[in-house]
């Protein structure tokens, strides 16, 4: 008898053997085997991908340049039935890491020998290039031992020589200036697509402001023009309102007139029979004995009147003859002093000089009592001099002079007087 055997997609069974020497192999993945029991045999073989880690160290390019060179591999077992014979054949009963190490082996190979084909240039700056053409030379030969190169890419490119730093370094300063130029002609561009940007917006701007302000004058004046309308119905409303309101007021204003005047007739009708009622009253009450009071007071006031009358005639009589008294008396008196003054007169007359001379120093104390009025107001005066006193002398200048002043004044002339004279003369 036998065991059923089954096996997954990720997985190839091979039953080999048989009965009666038969060498007859069956390959199976993804599905079921029938083996008999010691005279079969089953082995199973790994369809999973697997990943290979390829590492070349110092190989020198074309050029001589040593790089370090990693790329990474995918690689599986071809599943197609003479392929996977043939993969069968020289894995079968090895582990995946036998495999790899082989399929290691072969990929190194071939990627040193294109390592030593190639700039520097060419790796570093096209690497898929680069990877294409070790796949395109690898894979015939992993392919005669069953085995598929899914992918192959390349991970890293290194030197210790600093080629690839200083070979960056010219690629990035021509980079950098080629971008410095690009950003400066892009700003320019930029520059001159913002400035005609912004004109267009402009434009724009400014004819939508003349449209905004053409629509916006145009409904003002549609405005302006209903508001006019409104203002003018409004108007008219307001004026039949107003002018029915006075008329109105005015029918009102006739009713209260029409009201007043019946109201005045009433009040005229009673105040015509209060005024003979009135009148009545105050001719029994007032004008009967006012007239008998004023027929009272009038003879009263005549009797006052001739008593007044006869009072002022002896007052009148009373004065005249105080008058004629008091103007005999003056006459009298004005005689008197006529008499008097006729008397003084005969006697200047008689007297001549002597007696105006004697008027004349009858007025002198007068006279000096006048001039020298303001000086009693004086408390003291002192007279400044020196050795040669001139006050003696000053008091007969004035002494002297004093006769013609008083001549000057009255007419009178005092030096014919002896005293005077001789005081005069002794002076001169």
């Amino acid at each position: 008898m036998g065991n059923c055997h089954t096996v997954g997609p990720n997985e190839a069974l091979v039953v080999s053997g048989g009965c009666c020497g038969s060498d007859y192999k069956q390959y199976v993945f993804g599905g079921w085997a029938w083996a008999w029991w010691c005279i079969s045999d089953t082995q199973r073989l790994s369809l999973e991908v697997m990943t290979i880690l390829c590492r070349c160290e110092n190989i020198e390019t074309s050029e001589g340049v040593p790089l370090f060179v990693t790329g990474v591999a995918q690689v599986k077992i071809m599943t197609e039935k003479e392929l996977l014979a043939v993969a069968c054949e020289q894995f079968l009963g090895k582990s995946v890491q036998d495999i790899k190490n082989v399929v290691l082996q072969t990929l190194e190979g071939h990627l040193r020998s294109i390592l030593g084909t190639l700039t520097v240039e060419q790796i570093y700056q096209d690497r898929d290039q680069f990877a294409k053409l070790v796949r395109e030379v690898a894979a015939p030969d992993v392919g005669r031992m069953g085995i598929e190169i899914l992918s192959f890419t390349i991970k890293d490119v290194y030197d210790k020589v600093d080629y690839l730093s200083s070979l960056g370094k010219t690629q990035t300063a021509v980079v950098q200036r080629d971008a410095d130029i690009g950003v400066a002609e892009a700003e320019r561009d930029a520059g001159i697509r913002e400035a005609e940007c912004k004109k267009e917006m402009l434009d724009v701007k400014f004819m939508a402001d003349t449209k905004i302000a053409d629509s916006k004058r145009a409904f003002e004046l549609q405005k302006s023009a209903f508001s006019e309308e409104v203002n003018i119905k409004t108007a008219e409303a307001q004026l039949a309102y107003e002018l029915q309101g006075a008329r109105e007021q005015q029918k009102i204003r006739q009713e209260e007139i029409e009201i007043e005047v019946v109201q005045r007739k009433k009040q005229i009708a009673v105040e015509a029979q209060e005024i003979l009622r009135t009148d009545k009253e105050l001719i029994a009450t007032v004008r009967c004995p006012a007239e008998a009071e004023a027929h009272r007071i009038q003879q009263i006031a005549e009797g006052e009147k001739v008593k007044q009358v006869l009072l002022a005639q002896a007052e009148a009589e009373k004065i005249r003859r105080i008058g004629e008294a008091e103007a005999a008396v003056i006459e009298a008196m004005g005689k008197a002093e006529a008499e008097r003054m006729k008397l003084k007169a005969e006697a200047y007359q008689k007297y001549g000089d002597a007696a105006k001379m004697a008027l004349v120093l009858e007025a002198l104390p007068q006279i000096a009592a006048k001039i020298s009025a303001p000086l009693t107001k004086v408390d003291e005066i002192v007279v400044l001099s020196g050795d040669n006193s001139k006050v003696t002398s000053e008091v007969n200048r004035l002494l002297a002079e004093l006769p013609a002043s008083v001549h000057a004044l009255t007419g009178v002339d005092l030096s014919k007087i002896p005293l005077i004279k001789k005081a005069t003369g002794a002076q001169v």
